[in-house]
């Protein structure tokens, strides 16, 4: 396939094929910077040259009373992570000020749980209040399982900017990973987050041992959701969990992934997410051909490079930090 026909395909305004999509994952390795450079091409043309850079902070760790099996915070998971519980309005404002020293563009606030209890509510939609009010320019995200109407727009009027709540997979293989929630109930959350006004950020999680069009079915699920942002993680097995002896993914296996995702979702979000460290390795500077924004610093029960290391990494590659060209 000539990809720079297909890339020219996208940038009229036509709709990549499953055919198409599929063949992105089948390339050789021998095709892989001609993948990658017809991925930038659509990248570059909706995003410029520019990274943006998202900051997680935890607020709640563990006992989570779902049996997801990627997930070190699952009930099902002997795993060892810190456990804790709602942390106070103060301490997610100051991480909040952490973020913006760290040039982020959003704050991204997560608590393992079903879905937020009025605690849980009332601590965010405080800390979203106190941030906002201090004039912060940083964009609020928060994931905190599944939402009622009543609450996205709880959310929205406190300040949140964007809902994160990822599909990770298909709706085929959802039921290999996880048995106490159905994929039809997150698909209804992320349209309850749209109807709500927020922004949508929705992903999944690749390496879980789906096959190729599971992949596909996902990129299309996201694109049938308008998502506004896809956050794409790579598994890095946790001890403990349900797929703690399952293979890593090749860095080549990784950034074919990120670009079948550009052609096909084009002008949102594609982060690089979870596992980018251990599953890219040396390869991490060229999942920004694809990729437009990452997490820095690390992630919620695992560490990662920190701002200083990805700051280099982006300048180093061509790129630079900043907001996104179509906020």
């Amino acid at each position: 396939m000539d990809w720079n026909v297909l890339a020219d395909k996208v940038l009229k305004g036509e709709t990549v094929t499953r055919e198409e999509t599929l063949a992105v994952l089948q390339s050789s390795d021998d095709e892989l910077l001609a993948v990658l450079q017809a991925a930038y091409r659509i990248r570059k043309n909706y995003f410029g040259k520019k990274v943006s850079l998202h900051v997680l902070r935890n607020a709640k760790s563990g006992v989570c009373p779902e049996d997801c099996a990627f997930c070190s915070q699952s009930k099902t998971a002997e795993s060892g992570v810190e456990q804790y519980g709602m942390q106070s309005v103060e301490e997610i404002v100051a991480g909040a000020r952490d973020a913006e020293s760290m040039q982020a563009l959003r704050y991204c606030v997560v608590t393992s749980s079903r879905a937020p209890s009025e605690k849980e509510m009332d601590a965010i939609c405080a800390a979203a209040q106190k941030i906002k009010a201090g004039n912060s320019q940083l964009e609020l995200c928060a994931s905190m399982g599944f939402l009622t109407e009543e609450k996205a727009r709880r959310l929205k009027e406190s300040g949140v900017d964007r809902f994160n709540h990822n599909l990770e997979t298909s709706e085929r293989f959802y039921p290999s990973i996880c048995s106490t929630h159905q994929f039809k109930d997150r698909v209804n959350t992320a349209k309850i987050v749209k109807k709500a006004g927020l922004d949508l950020c929705c992903g999944g999680l690749i390496g879980m041992g789906e096959t190729r069009e599971d992949r596909v079915d996902l990129a299309f699920k996201l694109k049938e959701l308008d998502t506004d942002s896809a956050p794409i993680n790579f598994l890095d097995p946790r001890p403990g969990t349900g797929l703690a002896g399952q293979d890593r993914l090749t860095p080549n296996d990784c950034l074919r992934t990120l670009a079948m995702f550009r052609f096909v979702l084009v002008d949102s979000e594609v982060r690089i997410a979870g596992g980018r460290e251990t599953c890219l390795r040396s390869l991490q500077p060229l999942s920004l051909y694809a990729a437009n924004s990452m997490f820095t610093n690390g992630y919620l029960t695992t560490g990662g490079q920190n701002f200083e290391e990805d700051k280099k990494m982006i300048e180093d590659a061509g790129f630079e930090i900043g907001h996104l060209v179509n906020a």
